[in-house]
């Protein structure tokens, strides 16, 4: 894996994993229980408070500066937030939650679209992300990170499996359909799991279908059922620090297409 000497200059915690190669550990080695610390005991602390460009800005710090975190990062959430700007979704979900990067990006944006009334979204429902993480641990993080960015009122954190709580949501009519999904937990769960939304019947005609890390780690898999899909047209957006490209999945009539081209390599 080779980066650019810019890039090193720019992200110090990088030389870690260059150095250590194939033996780098990437997560779960106390770095995130180390990122919380970081967050809570920061000087800026209580200007962080219902601010989630601040919250987000100290992770990205951290990464930065003391130990890489597999969250989505500045580049990534870029596109993000421009594809929920432009398609306004009310209900996202994301399968893999991390840290809850991704979910207080995804549910500011939200909140932005919903409040702005320069915008085209409905006033008069609330926008929702889901966030189903495995790891409960994990889920603590992002439960107290969501109420330092004061976004409680929109994430809703559930630990446990993706499919277990994709079908038990469903059951209980709290997921009837979804606008946005995220993948962003294991690779090789992103094609069971994608089915599994399929099978009951809570991705639309218009959903959009987002998935990371599609080249590293890799999900060979998933973008072969996705590129030969009869009801989607997916593309590779190219990605910065790691070749983890997003892999972007929407109806062949949709927009999104054209939007997403100024990305695609």
């Amino acid at each position: 894996m080779l980066f650019s000497a810019e890039i090193i200059a720019r992200n110090p915690s990088i030389q870690k994993l260059i150095d250590q190669g194939d033996s780098y550990v990437e997560w779960k080695d106390g770095r995130e229980a180390r990122a919380l610390d970081y967050i809570f005991s920061h000087p800026d602390i209580e200007a962080m408070r219902g601010q989630p460009s601040r919250v987000l800005a100290a992770l990205d710090e951290f990464s930065r500066t003391e130990d890489f975190l597999i969250s989505v990062g500045p580049q990534k959430a870029g596109i993000l937030r421009d594809l929920i700007a432009k398609e306004q979704p009310r209900v996202l979900v994301e399968l893999g939650g991390y840290l809850g990067y991704s979910a207080i990006l995804f549910a500011d944006q939200l909140r932005r679209c919903f409040n702005n009334p320069s915008l085209t979204a409905r006033e008069d429902q609330t926008p929702r992300v889901w966030s189903i993480e495995a790891d409960p641990v994990f889920a603590g993080f992002i439960m107290s990170l969501a109420d330092l960015a004061g976004l409680n009122d929109i994430i809703r954190v559930v630990p446990g499996t993706a499919e277990e709580f994709l079908r038990r949501l469903q059951r209980a009519g709290e997921l009837s359909h979804v606008d946005f999904l995220f993948l962003d937990h294991s690779e090789d769960l992103y094609s069971a799991d994608l089915k599994v939304c399929e099978e009951i019947g809570i991705l639309g005609p218009g959903s959009l279908i987002v998935a990371d890390n599609v080249v590293r780690p890799g999900a060979p898999d998933y973008r072969k059922y996705v590129r030969n899909h009869p009801k989607l047209d997916s593309r590779g957006i190219p990605c910065l620090i790691v070749p983890g490209d997003l892999e972007v999945s929407f109806p062949p009539d949709s927009a999104v297409y054209f939007k997403a081209e100024k990305w695609v390599g």
